[in-house]
């Protein structure tokens, strides 16, 4: 089996809702993204994939989508002001965890034709969430 990761840098903000910890209030991460794509053939090219291609899809999705944004559930009472302030966000249906965050990018990639198997989004240099197929 062979297996190719990209790594993926952004910025983001966020906090959670019905939480009773340090989280629940706005606060910001560098989060560093892990793209992992696996087969057990390579291609044409003897690659797993062309990392400028993951990097252009999934990277330019995240630098479009989520970087420098507040990521937000949907009726967070933040969410009007920032509006009526022009701020960018995100919105989520649910808590924007680190691990939902990480299903997030897995599905968008996925859907933008990126064969992923797994994303790993560390929040700070010791703590990460994970998804994969």
């Amino acid at each position: 089996m062979y297996l190719v990761t990209k790594r993926i840098d952004f910025c983001y903000g966020h906090r959670l809702l019905d939480y009773d910890g340090i989280c629940k209030h706005p606060h910001g991460h560098n989060a560093v993204v892990e793209v992992e794509v696996r087969t057990d053939r390579l291609d044409k090219r003897n690659m797993v994939a062309d990392f400028s291609d993951i990097k252009r899809v999934v990277k330019g999705w995240i630098d479009r989508e989520l970087d420098h944004k507040m990521i937000l559930r949907h009726d967070d009472p933040l969410v009007e002001p920032l509006k009526r302030l022009g701020e960018p966000m995100y919105l989520l249906e649910s808590n924007p965890t680190v691990e939902r965050i990480a299903k997030l990018i897995y599905d968008k990639a996925r859907e933008l034709g990126v064969d992923i198997v797994g994303v790993k989004v560390w929040e700070t240099p010791t703590s990460f969430a994970s998804y994969s197929s």
